[in-house]
């Protein structure tokens, strides 16, 4: 009976301690060695046991005792289970051999009875071990003990087994749980982390203990991928996970294959890591254990994708930085040879060092150590890993910093940015659009527009820009396709003409799409996104647009002032002429004042925004660079440099802009109106574009001066904008007419005097 019960303990049933399960073979009930984890207990005290069925003298004993017997053996079958699921879960057979063909493997994982393997499991089985073992040690120890000396065997048994019966059942209720809801990864190490907070202590060390087992997984996880950058996760299991893996292309995120692959073919360049860093890995919210802040998960999803950055450099750096190497070290040695060609076959090992250049092995070891150190401590404490997290990721951040500012020149790139895209290269722009003037004056052709501005673009770059400015080969033209709608900023424009040769002009001014587009090497295309450039595009076709307006203001004052000149200079000596002229220009003197209000307000604009709101910003930006060294905080910066131009200049304020661009619309014909004023006396529409640009005015100037904008943070410098264009209390006057619905009067009431 000793022997029999020993045995029952360690999960071995016989003929007085049976499986239920097992006696019951003949109705289909079969317990096979890979089954899962049986939710009910089965292992019972035979029913025809004699010797301890109670009698009259020893029915109490009896009773006593068989009920003990029941109450020991539930521990035997518990440790059969526990046992049964580690020895599951610790089965390598997943493993691929060498001998067994894909065709096979695909099969066997597509077969539903297959078991999905587990490393998080596998590891947590590792501890059930551990904690099974010691419940045999004291088996085996009660064993001896009873073997060597006369003692009761049930009290003894229950003595030495005492402290399992607050273990082993709350272990079986754990396994049952991961059993049946299939619980894996991050997942388990989150159940296993709420079990910890118990009363029991001897409980709580036991589930400390498995919890341990599972961390040693995660910290080997991302050793590889934050030391690496390396996503070792075959399973799944992981919180970080690749979006190309076909596994994860599942509803919860709304993507598929066809999804990713449009997003690929969207983006700039092929390379690989920049690829991984826009698209490539995003954090999986299920497997991301509650204890672990999102705050955290961002840090280690950025820290490994900047290490598989820094590790895995495009090979265009990898060439220019290994010819940029030679160079300096010719230089520096003073080799001179009669060729100054450098031999990249003979240069591997230089090529192939530039990665741990940008990472060195140092670092790398830092980074190993913090998580070795984590690794080895026997309980999980939140604020050393969130440490622990927080500096590796400054480590990756730093030298990513160091890679994409100093050895990238980005602030060289956004000195450049500046100049062609928010107009700080003012002659060079000048120039362009005084070559381009007369071809502006025309609708684009569809089909020759673009090759139409390489022209007086060139010009331009020939006339101002020096040839040591390197940054202007990366800047090109664009014309928006006219298969587009394109915005108007001219109304009532003769439609669409065809040529005979076929080609075709459209009815809008598509010169005002115009565009340009920056080239962009790696790794500046970490930080110089498409929804970057994008921005920077916008506010250029606002400002490229303004300053054209301006443009035409004088150019329109500067022609007509040239042929009153002309005029008089040529009939100075005919009287007739002479009472002639004067009339005329008491005609055109109302055109003037319009014109200057016009100029007035479109030069106050652009200098607002050129001067208190590009030059500020800017520097705001160039002490945040000196300042910062960590990438993703200039990313920050940069991105709020950005916001701020685009909202101190209304761009994001519908209402606003939609006036100003009523307001350079207007500008614009009436420039054009005022040049055909010569063969024209029909001054009507002169005084639709007079009234229209003064309601305009007025309501831009109420906009602005209303406390939402003037105000706010959001435009520091609005004040100082109001005050230059109501510094004679001018606008306030007319917009108060406004207001009060009291009608101005025209602006040119003499225009029908002859």
């Amino acid at each position: 009976m000793l022997h029999e019960l020993l045995l029952a303990l360690v999960g071995y049933t016989g003929d007085l301690i049976i499986d239920e399960r097992e006696h019951h073979k003949s109705l289909g009930i079969h317990l096979s060695p890979d089954a899962t984890v049986s939710d009910q207990r089965s292992f019972k005290l035979a029913s025809d046991i004699s010797f301890i069925d109670p009698s009259e003298r020893v029915s109490y004993e009896c009773f006593w005792a068989r009920d003990l017997i029941d109450r020991l053996i539930t521990l035997g079958f518990y440790y059969r289970e526990l046992d049964r699921f580690a020895t599951i879960s610790r089965n390598l057979s997943w493993v691929r051999s060498a001998d067994v063909s894909p065709l096979d493997r695909s099969s066997e994982l597509s077969n539903p009875k297959t078991e999905k393997p587990s490393v998080y499991r596998r590891a947590i089985a590792n501890g059930l071990v551990e904690i099974l073992s010691v419940y045999r040690s004291a088996v085996l120890q009660i064993e001896q003990k009873l073997l060597s000396e006369t003692i009761p065997i049930l009290a003894t048994v229950t003595q030495g087994l005492n402290k399992f019966f607050v273990i082993l059942p709350p272990l079986y209720e754990l396994v049952l749980e991961i059993e049946r809801d299939d619980i894996r990864g991050g997942q388990l190490l989150n159940l296993l982390h709420k079990r910890c907070h118990c009363g029991v202590p001897e409980l709580q060390a036991c589930i400390q203990r498995l919890l341990w087992h599972g961390h040693q997984v995660l910290y080997n996880q991302l050793a590889s991928w934050m030391v690496y950058g390396i996503l070792q996760d075959q399973h799944g299991e992981f919180f970080i996970r690749s979006t190309f893996r076909q596994e994860d292309q599942d509803v919860e995120y709304g993507s598929s294959i066809s999804d990713t692959s449009e997003k690929l073919s969207r983006m700039s360049t092929d390379d690989t890591s920049l690829t991984d860093w826009h698209l490539g890995f995003h954090i999986f919210l299920d497997m991301l254990p509650e204890y672990i802040h999102m705050r955290v998960a961002e840090s280690i999803l950025f820290a490994g994708k900047a290490i598989r950055v820094l590790r895995n450099p495009s090979p265009a750096f990898q060439f220019q930085d290994a010819v940029y190497n030679q160079q300096t070290k010719k230089g520096s040695q003073k080799i001179h040879g009669s060729s100054g060609h450098v031999p990249i076959q003979k240069e591997p090992l230089g090529v192939k060092m530039i990665g741990e250049e940008l990472l060195p092995q140092a670092e790398a070891d830092k980074i190993e150590n913090m998580l070795l150190d984590l690794k080895e401590s026997l309980e999980f404490h939140k604020r050393s890993f969130e440490c622990s997290v927080d500096s590796i990721r400054a480590v990756a951040a730093s030298h990513l910093w160091q890679l994409v500012v100093v050895r990238a020149d980005l602030n060289g790139h956004l000195k450049a940015l500046k100049d062609y895209f928010l107009l700080a290269k003012g002659d060079f722009f000048q120039c362009f659009l005084e070559e381009s003037r007369q071809l502006m004056r025309l609708p684009p052709r569809q089909s020759t527009a673009e090759a139409d501005l390489m022209v007086p673009f060139q010009l331009a770059a020939i006339k101002t820009i020096s040839e040591e400015d390197k940054y202007f080969s990366r800047v090109s033209l664009r014309m928006p396709s006219f298969g587009i709608t394109v915005k108007s900023s001219q109304v009532d424009l003769p439609k669409t003409k065809t040529y005979i040769d076929g080609s075709s002009e459209t009815s809008l001014d598509g010169w005002d799409g115009i565009a340009l587009e920056y080239s962009v090497d790696w790794p500046l295309q970490l930080f110089f996104t498409q929804e970057v450039l994008s921005k920077y595009r916008r506010i250029f076709q606002y400002l490229l647009r303004l300053k054209r307006t301006q443009m035409e203001l004088e150019k329109s004052w500067a022609s007509v002032m040239h042929q009153d000149h002309t005029d008089f200079a040529k009939h100075r000596n005919d009287r007739m002429n002479c009472s002639i002229s004067q009339p005329r220009r008491q005609r055109f003197r109302p055109m003037w004042h319009v014109r200057e209000h016009m100029a007035f307000l479109i030069r106050n604009l652009q200098f607002y925004i050129q001067v208190d709101v590009i030059e500020s910003q800017w520097n705001v930006l160039q002490s945040h660079i000196q300042d910062s060294h960590d990438f993703t905080e200039l990313v920050g910066f940069h991105q709020e440099y950005l916001s701020a131009l685009i909202s101190q200049s209304f761009l994001d304020i519908g209402s606003v802009s939609r006036i100003l661009d009523s307001i350079m619309t207007l500008c614009l014909q009436f420039c054009w109106n005022i040049e055909n004023q010569e063969s024209s006396q029909n001054t009507s529409e002169l005084e639709r574009i007079t009234e229209e640009f003064n309601k305009k005015s007025n309501s831009l100037y109420t906009i602005l001066r209303s406390s939402r904008l003037a105000g706010s943070q959001r435009a520091p410098f609005l004040r100082r904008f109001l005050l230059r264009m109501n510094f004679n209390s001018f606008f306030e006057a007319t917009a108060r007419g406004v207001l009060n619905v009291v009608r101005p009067r025209p602006s040119l009431p003499v225009l029908n005097q002859q």
